[in-house]
């Protein structure tokens, strides 16, 4: 290369995650083999501060990559403040009730600079009142944490429905009150069955 030759640009910069594709904690060694060649400058060269592993909440995983030397982000979803809730609309929680998964959140060695993030999907009159972001507050108190707030993306015979604007805003805004940061993940395609969870409906033929 010549003096005055420009530096070649460098990867752009993205930001990867595991989720939309099964658990990821049930297939621990493939997913873990996946990361090694995503996150090495020999491979695509992401930074694994840029990775993240989404999960239901297998508690036996959690602690298995906490572990690691090398792994990346941690994503909970959460999505409730009560068992009898979180049991509704996620029957892991049946397994590994809240409890037992925030005492693996608390335990799991976060690297400086890091958070676990909570994802919670608001789902119009069964977990987005006032009451429920209190709630949520209390529960990630003790926690080096953020939460993902994502509105439900509507589809046919799913039985919810998504929460307004404003009672987002009024949750987001109650969980700032109590020092909880949070960030509302805009949703995309929603208008034509593109968002996320409905493609899935619509391969079964729920659209």
């Amino acid at each position: 290369a010549t003096e005055n030759a420009k530096a070649a640009p460098g990867p752009p910069r993205l930001n990867l995650v595991f989720m939309g594709q099964g658990e990821p904690l049930l297939n621990y060694d493939n997913v873990l083999s996946a990361f090694r060649i995503l996150a090495d400058t020999r491979g695509v060269g992401i930074p694994a501060s840029r990775i993240t592993l989404s999960t239901a909440g297998v508690v036996p995983g959690i602690e298995r990559l906490g572990r690691e030397a090398h792994r990346p982000r941690l994503a909970v979803s959460l999505n409730a403040r009560t068992d009898e809730i979180r049991t509704r609309i996620m029957p892991i929680n049946k397994k590994w009730p809240i409890a037992e998964l925030l005492r693996a959140c608390r335990e799991y060695p976060l690297r400086p600079g890091e958070k676990v993030t909570f994802e919670y999907v608001l789902l119009a009159g069964v977990n987005d009142s006032i009451e429920h972001a209190r709630e949520l507050a209390r529960l990630v108190r003790n926690l080096s944490c953020k939460i993902n707030l994502i509105g439900w993306n509507p589809g046919p015979e799913l039985g919810f429905q998504t929460t307004s604007d404003d009672d987002i805003r009024a949750f987001q805004a109650e969980l700032r009150e109590r020092g909880v940061a949070n960030y509302l993940r805009l949703p995309r395609g929603r208008d034509f069955y593109a968002a996320c969870g409905q493609l899935s409906l619509a391969s079964q033929g729920g659209v």
